[in-house]
């Protein structure tokens, strides 16, 4: 009768016996529990960063658009000059900026007369001094437009950093203008990044009433609006106040609202990407299932010898099978708590360099040894079945 504590001893014995052999055994479990533990840490981490950062956005935005225009058989605006100061005095308004697309597109040009070559894919809008900072924007090189030069028709422009590479303005030190249509501008500023509006980073931008005299309003395809940047909770509010603040004889002739409820999208992205990495995860799982199965059938075929002196000795199936599901029991254990470790290394590490908050469940990272485990006792299921059946005679003779 062989007890319990002797086939531990055995299969302890049977992983010690070639430690390289073992080490390289668990390699597979390791990755593959790793992964499977980074993975899911790390998208958790992104889930959390992207719920913020859309929780964020939601809170302190607020468009106002011009319905009137749209409905306007002719170019119409229906802001008033001072449209940015009247939203600047609503409580828990920190910025607001009024912009439109200049429609048709202007002829623009990085040389005058008749030298120039027209640039494509470059927008030219007109906005005010105001959505600098309600876009967020940070600037690369020079300043950004002010009130000054919008009340006094400044033929001004700043460029978004791709329209200036476009058009060939690495600096501003010579005072360097761009042409549209056939009139020339100064560029005083070159913007770097903009966070709500990404796409004036491919744009010309001059102020409204400079854009009011050489192009008129805006056409009623591409109506003007106003976007504001609101304290913490406040748009809602803002939304509500905005066009009674801006139009108070007409307020429906504006439409305020805060952008809709990110949840689903957030959502969306959040289960794609669940989706995708567990997928990955469980195919870097599998490839340790099958290097621990390869390596425990080598073994068994390595020690036939051995198994048929052990069943002519008195030893059951069941004790040789017992023997070598512990050895790969054992090893997938051992790697799935390295796994598990080196997982929530890479996870920690990773959301510290990125200056993010570590999510991680501690339960996942708990049952990484035990997943590692499961693996190794299936994959050591059939070579553990194949040693059982060899027959002890035939073993012998090897």
């Amino acid at each position: 009768m062989i007890r319990s504590r002797d086939l531990l001893a055995e299969a302890a014995a049977g992983m010690l016996q070639r430690p390289g052999r073992s080490a390289l055994t668990m390699m597979g479990t390791v990755l593959g529990v790793g992964t499977f533990i980074a993975i899911i840490g790390l998208t958790s981490t992104a889930g959390g960063q992207i719920s913020k950062r859309f929780s964020v956005l939601q809170a302190t935005q607020v468009v106002v658009q011009d319905a009137a225009a749209a409905e306007a058989t002719r170019p119409t605006l229906s802001f008033p000059d001072d449209a940015e100061r009247r939203l600047g005095r609503l409580n828990g308004v920190e910025a607001a900026g009024l912009h439109w697309p200049l429609a048709p597109a202007p002829v623009l040009s990085s040389r005058p007369g008749a030298v120039a070559e027209p640039v494509s894919g470059i927008e030219v809008h007109a906005a005010g001094p105001g959505v600098f900072p309600a876009a967020g924007v940070r600037i690369q090189a020079g300043v950004s437009y002010n009130t000054w030069h919008d009340e006094h028709h400044q033929a001004v422009a700043v460029l978004g950093a791709v329209a200036a590479r476009k058009l060939g303005i690495s600096h501003l030190e010579n005072g360097p203008a761009v042409w549209i249509d056939g009139s020339p501008y100064t560029v005083v500023g070159v913007l770097d990044t903009s966070e709500r509006l990404p796409g004036l980073l491919m744009s010309v931008l001059i102020p409204p009433r400079t854009a009011l005299d050489h192009f008129g309003p805006p056409s009623p395809e591409h109506p003007a609006q106003v976007l504001v940047r609101t304290a913490l909770g406040a748009a809602g509010t803002i939304a509500r106040q905005a066009p009674l603040s801006l139009r108070p004889e007409n307020p429906m002739s504006l439409e305020a609202q805060a952008p809709p409820d990110p949840r689903t999208l957030r959502d969306t992205v959040s289960s794609d990407l669940d989706v995708l990495f567990l997928a990955l995860a469980g195919i870097a799982v599998f490839i340790g299932a099958l290097g621990i199965a390869n390596t425990t059938m080598v073994a068994v075929l390595e020690r036939s010898s051995e198994i048929g002196l052990r069943r002519a000795l008195g030893a059951c199936r069941r004790h040789i099978a017992g023997q070598f599901l512990l050895e790969s029991t054992g090893l997938g254990l051992l790697g799935g708590l390295v796994g598990s470790s080196l997982g929530v290394v890479t996870v920690v590490g990773v959301a510290v360099q990125r200056s993010w908050t570590p999510v991680l469940d501690p339960v996942l990272a708990v049952a990484g040894p035990g997943v590692g485990a499961v693996v190794g006792l299936l994959a050591g299921a059939y070579p553990a079945l194949r040693a059982a059946s060899l027959d002890p005679a035939l073993s012998l003779r090897r």
